[in-house]
């Protein structure tokens, strides 16, 4: 193999890890589509109709990728969700690439 083409195929990863803002770059929104899907919509639905609003809401709170973080974190405690810190990040990563669009 030729050392430029090794060189790519050893970079083309890099961008999938650094696609998510700092507070939660190592965040899998995948991994949190779910954890919001189980927990998040249900509350949010007791509120907004529907439930999604309240991302898309024009006096929404959250306006930097450290405060949305910040608001997963609140959310974790308020549920009583128990949550691990890279979970938190997940949903934050997840709700970023839905309705947010922080960039790294």
């Amino acid at each position: 193999m030729n050392t430029p083409l090794l060189l790519l195929s050893l970079l083309a990863p890099l961008p999938a890890f650094s696609q998510q803002p700092l507070p939660f770059a190592g965040g899998n929104a995948d991994a949190g589509r779910a954890l919001v899907e189980r927990d998040c919509v249900a509350c949010h639905a007791q509120r907004y109709e529907p439930a999604s609003a309240i991302y898309t809401r024009k006096d929404r709170r959250v306006t930097s990728a450290s405060q949305l973080l910040a608001q997963v974190q609140r959310c974790n405690v308020e549920l009583g969700a128990g949550y691990f810190p890279e979970e938190e990040e997940n949903v934050a990563a997840y709700l970023n690439r839905l309705y947010y669009g922080f960039s790294p």
